[in-house]
C-alpha cells in the first residue's frame, strides 16, 4: 500500500501542473481587458496601462503564469479588486458552506443510491426494481436547477416547510439547527442526479456479482439469502462502485456553482459567479484552482479505498 500510494502521489504532480496551466490559460484567453473593467470606461489611457503593468497583464502570457504560479506556491494569490482583500483569504471563508453542501450532497447522493441499487439488484424484473429504476432515470434526467426552483416554489413558497435561501436566518440565526434547516433543499437538489447515478450503477455491479460462482456457492451452502446479498454480493460490488462514487465528487462541486446561485449560498459556487461577473481573475482563478486540487485528492482518496477492498487493483 505504502509504494501505490507513492506512486499515486507522484502521478498527482503533472496532473496538478495541467490544471493550473487550463485555470490560468481559461482565464487569460477570455476577451476584453482586465484593467479596463476595474477602472471603468472613462478611466485614461495612462491609469489603464500603469493598472496592466501592475497587474503584469503587459507580459507574455507565459511570463503571466510563470509570475502567477511561483506566487501561488508561496501562498499568494493576489487580491480580489471587486471585494478588496486577499484571494486566499475569501476563498477560504467559501470553502466552509461549499464543503458542507457537498459534503452533505455526497452523503445523501451514496446512502440513497447503494440502497437503492441493492434493492433493485435484490428484486430484479420485480415491481420494486421497476420502481426504482424508473425513478432513478427521472432523477438522473431531472436538469438540477430546474429541480432547485420546483423544491423552492412547493416546500418553501407553498408548504413554508424551509426557507427559500441562504445559509442562516437573517434574524436571531447562525445555530447548527438553523444551518441545517436551510440545508435540506440544496443539498437533496444537488445530491439527486448523482444517487440516479450510483444507484444504477451499484445495480449493475451486484447483478455482476450475483452471477459469479462463489455466490452460488454460497447459496448452496444454505446461507441466508440477505447474507449472500449483503455480506458477500454487496462487499465484492462496491469494488466497482467506489470510483464512480469518487468520481460524482467532482460532479457535485460542479453542481455547486448553480445550486449555490439558485438558493443563495455563500460558497464558492456563487463566489464564482459573481466574480465572474465582476470580471475579477484573480479570484476566479483562485476559487477555481482550489476547487480543482480539491477534486484531485478526494478522488485520489477514493482509489486508496478501493484498493483497501480490494488489493488486487492496480494504479
Amino acid at each position: 500500500m505504502g509504494a501505490y500510494l507513492i506512486r499515486r502521489l507522484l502521478l498527482i504532480v503533472p496532473v496538478l501542473f495541467g490544471v493550473s496551466v487550463i485555470v490560468f490559460l481559461t482565464m487569460a484567453l477570455i476577451p476584453g481587458d482586465p484593467a479596463l473593467v476595474i477602472l471603468g470606461p472613462y478611466a485614461t489611457a495612462e491609469r489603464v496601462a500603469a493598472l496592466r503593468h501592475d497587474l503584469g497583464l503587459d507580459r507574455s502570457v507565459v511570463q503571466q503564469y510563470v509570475l502567477w504560479i511561483g506566487n501561488v506556491l508561496e501562498g499568494d494569490f493576489g487580491r480580489s479588486f471587486s471585494l478588496d482583500r486577499p484571494v486566499l483569504a475569501e476563498v477560504m471563508d467559501r470553502l466552509g458552506p461549499t464543503a458542507l453542501l457537498t459534503g452533505s450532497a455526497l452523503v445523501l447522493s451514496t446512502v440513497f443510491g447503494l440502497a437503492a441499487g441493492a434493492v433493485a439488484a435484490a428484486r430484479q424484473y420485480g415491481w420494486t426494481d421497476r420502481l426504482l429504476t424508473a425513478l432513478v432515470l427521472v432523477g438522473i434526467s431531472t436538469p438540477a436547477f430546474w429541480l432547485g426552483l420546483m423544491l423552492i416554489l412547493v416546500f418553501a413558497v407553498y408548504l413554508g416547510w424551509f426557507p427559500v435561501s441562504g445559509m442562516f436566518a437573517v434574524y436571531r440565526g447562525g445555530g447548527l439547527g438553523d444551518v441545517l434547516h436551510h440545508l435540506v433543499l440544496p443539498a437533496v437538489t444537488l445530491a439527486t442526479v448523482a444517487a440516479g447515478v450510483i444507484a444504477r450503477l451499484t445495480r449493475t455491479a451486484m447483478l455482476e456479482v450475483l452471477r459469479e460462482d462463489y455466490v452460488r456457492t454460497a447459496r448452496a451452502k444454505g446461507l441466508r439469502e440477505r447474507s449472500v446479498l449483503y455480506k458477500h454480493a454487496f462487499k465484492n460490488a462496491l469494488v466497482a462502485v467506489v470510483p464512480v462514487i469518487g468520481m460524482q465528487v467532482g460532479f457535485l462541486l460542479g453542481g455547486a456553482v448553480y445550486i449555490e446561485t439558485v438558493f443563495q449560498w455563500p460558497g464558492i459556487g456563487l463566489m464564482l459567479v459573481n466574480a465572474i461577473a465582476a470580471r475579477d481573475i484573480l479570484l476566479v482563478q483562485g476559487g477555481v484552482l482550489v476547487v480543482a486540487v480539491a477534486y484531485v485528492f478526494l478522488n485520489l482518496l477514493a482509489d486508496v479505498v478501493q484498493r483497501l477492498l480490494d488489493p488486487r487493483v492496480q494504479a
